[in-house]
């Protein structure tokens, strides 16, 4: 399962916050029932144009990663949960939107690994999460 999403209309001061993407990419691994293998990897990016730069970090976990990307000036932000365990996927998008208080977000799922499943179990996997989501 990979969750996508992009936020929009975020909070600045929290899409700033070096020390909240960490505890997020810290702690948001055992809220979904994941391993964390190590310490999350948060940085500050500087880009070439003021509004290009935010605050990036990723958390391996046994079950694949989380990364976050911020742009702060553009109240904007992209984060990616993939894990080859399922999840569940609109409890994860509350959190997030919850955690950076995010007014719009765009979601998308994609079903990863179906070779390994039966038949029937990727069938129904494939048809699940096909759709585009879009909640205010």
């Amino acid at each position: 399962m990979h969750l996508v999403i992009d936020g929009y209309d975020g909070d600045a001061a929290k899409l700033q916050d070096h020390d909240l993407v960490h505890r997020f990419l810290d702690s948001y691994p055992s809220v979904i029932g994941m391993t964390k293998l190590m310490p999350p990897h948060v940085l500050t990016y500087d880009g070439p144009k003021r509004e290009d730069w935010g605050i990036s970090g990723f958390v391996i976990i046994a079950e694949s990663h989380i990364s976050i990307h911020t742009f702060p000036e553009r109240q904007y932000i992209n984060i990616d949960i993939f894990s080859c365990k399922d999840f569940d996927t609109i409890k994860a998008l509350e959190d997030v939107k919850m955690a950076f208080s995010l007014e719009k977000v765009s979601t998308w799922t994609i079903d990863r690994g179906l070779e390994h499943l039966s038949p029937q179990a990727a069938v129904i996997a494939m048809n699940s999460d096909r759709r585009k989501l879009v909640s205010g």
